[in-house]
């Protein structure tokens, strides 16, 4: 059963309560720590709200239950608005543009770390604290990003847009944590969501398949599927639907006279409305030996003109040395050490030196040659 600790009462912190067993585990901890802990449930989505495709209604549920067990008062705020015009709007102008965004990325800037912040704030909170598996350090003048004791959950890359300033009012209890050690110390304290699985995906499209979502904002477009040698091979339906290292959902396959290897896209070309793919995980049209990438991001400070580094273009990714040149403060070249498959723009590509996240920035586009 959860056992409060008889410390000291410092500081108000406002947690943010999910539903989510490591939210709640962050707050208990917090409050085993001696904090005046306060809850806070965010609704972010609004549409599709009849069929629960967010399951708010649910995790709000479960997000009062873990408050009323911990003994933790739990305010809850709608922060759809505000998610609509500073994530989705861009989500959806990327996408039109032809480009794979990243809205958990812009959603840890503008709301959980910034609408969030301001919200505690305003209630008296000194900070925030949330369930990301991430680290901070900090320093008279600075503060850094690092990786959390768990590499599997590290969330870092998530989180390299958020500014420094924000950081230095967050608190992350899960940091010297793995995901096992999370559920048992839930399952030990009570915690009714101890086993509950992790939320996966975007919010906003929920159970859905991502294409069936996006049909609702965009009419399809269609147009050709080429092979890199120039080929017609299938049809698309927007290449909206589309991004690059793409697999699943191209809808070729049988073709008489072709090998059996798997189509991939490797590229669209917005011009004339057509989809570049090639056959097989390797193929060398899938491989850059750079990018170019934009809106700039630095946690502590902007590093050197030129700098090595390793980085990351997708969340789940081993790391990858690179040699990094900053055009300015916005835009920089990056050359990797061994050709990178898959590089999307409008993904971002996340820097760091060892565990300390040093930011990153937006993909522009690949480079494929020198």
């Amino acid at each position: 059963m959860y056992e409060p600790a008889n410390q000291t009462i410092q500081g108000k912190i406002m947690v943010g309560l999910s539903g989510g067993v490591d939210s709640a585990v962050a707050a208990m901890l917090l409050k085993r720590k001696g904090y005046k802990v306060h809850g806070l449930f965010m609704k972010n989505w609004e549409e599709d709200d009849d069929a629960e495709y967010c399951s708010a209604e649910k995790d709000l549920r479960v997000a009062s239950a873990i408050a009323d067990k911990l003994d933790i008062p739990l305010d809850t705020i709608n922060f759809s608005t505000e998610y609509w015009n500073r994530v989705f709007e861009y989500f959806l102008s990327e996408l039109k543009a032809g480009r794979t965004p990243n809205p958990d990325i812009l959603c840890n800037r503008e709301i959980k770390f910034q609408a969030f912040l301001d919200y505690a704030l305003s209630k008296g909170a000194e900070k925030i604290a949330t369930g990301h598996y991430a680290c901070t350090k900090r320093y008279p003048d600075r503060i850094e990003l690092r990786r959390a004791k768990d590499k599997g959950k590290d969330q870092t890359y998530f989180l390299h847009q958020v500014s420094g300033q924000a950081l230095m009012k967050s608190l992350f209890p899960l940091c010297p944590y793995k995901k096992k050690e999370v559920r048992k110390m839930a399952q030990k304290a009570g915690l009714v969501n101890y086993n509950r699985p992790d939320s996966t995906g975007i919010c906003f499209i929920g159970k859905r398949r991502f294409d069936d979502f996006l049909a609702g904002y965009f009419p399809n477009q269609p147009g050709e599927v080429r092979s890199v040698e120039g080929e017609i091979v299938g049809k698309h339906r927007g290449l909206m639907f589309h991004t690059i290292g793409q697999r699943k959902g191209l809808g070729i396959g049988g073709r008489k006279n072709s090998s059996e290897a798997p189509w991939f896209v490797t590229d669209k070309r917005l011009e004339d409305n057509v989809l570049i793919v090639a056959q097989g995980h390797d193929h060398p049209a899938l491989f850059s030996i750079g990018l170019q990438a934009k809106s700039l991001h630095w946690i502590t400070s902007t590093p050197p003109r030129q700098f090595r580094c390793t980085a990351r273009t997708r969340h789940r990714q081993i790391d990858a040395l690179c040699s990094v040149s900053l055009r300015d403060k916005h835009q920089c070249r990056v050359i990797f050490d061994e050709p990178m498959r898959a590089i999307a723009p409008g993904q971002s590509v996340v820097f760091y030196t060892g565990d300390i996240c040093l930011g990153g920035g937006v993909i522009a586009s690949p480079i494929k040659h020198q």
